[in-house]
């Protein structure tokens, strides 16, 4: 009797697969385990929170597509960043740190070939209040940008895509442990 209270923890764990598959609730963003989207099942990998200094500034998830049980943020396979904010943000200081970021991590010729792109990207920012969400989506050709659902953006360029994607995800993220907990390590 009691070996049997020591093994069921195992195997409800065996039956009922690992957390990933409940929603996640971070300061009250919720951030669902899989969805259906653009013609793609999306499955979570990982979740967490992006402090600044010492303020919880938002909340993010991280998906790929069914079928890609390993991280590969910035592969070309069907990705999904999901970022829900707590602060009012400028759709210029998106623009901006998204300039400075991509600068920082890329090199000068491989920002100046993208550059024409960043900024056609940039231009569909728009200012955020808290609880709004910006989801960055590369469905395998196509790179979306949505505000709360609307659509922004939308192109085709997949060099663009995994240095967008790289500002979170990528070997010089903005923040190694957000990062970290995106990919779910």
């Amino acid at each position: 009797m009691i070996r049997s209270l020591f093994l069921l923890p195992i195997l409800l764990g065996i039956v009922l697969g690992p957390a990933q598959a409940s929603p996640v609730d971070i300061n009250g963003a919720r951030f669902e385990a899989s969805f259906e989207a653009d013609g793609q099942r999306w499955r979570r990998l990982g979740s967490g929170l992006f402090r600044y200094m010492i303020w919880d500034a938002y909340a993010g998830a991280y998906y790929q597509g069914d079928g890609n049980p390993n991280p590969a943020p910035q592969a070309r396979i069907p990705r999904h960043l999901e970022l829900a904010y707590f602060y009012a943000i400028d759709a210029e200081d998106f623009a901006e740190a998204t300039r400075e970021s991509l600068r920082q991590a890329l090199g000068e010729a491989e920002y100046a070939a993208l550059e024409a792109g960043l900024e056609a990207f940039n231009r569909r920012y728009r200012d955020v209040t808290p609880g709004d969400r910006y989801a960055l989506t590369w469905a395998g050709e196509r790179l979306r940008l949505r505000l709360n659902d609307e659509l922004l953006y939308e192109g085709d360029d997949p060099q663009l895509a995994r240095a967008l994607f790289g500002i979170w995800l990528g070997p010089r993220p903005l923040r190694d442990d957000f990062r970290d907990a995106l990919l779910g390590r």
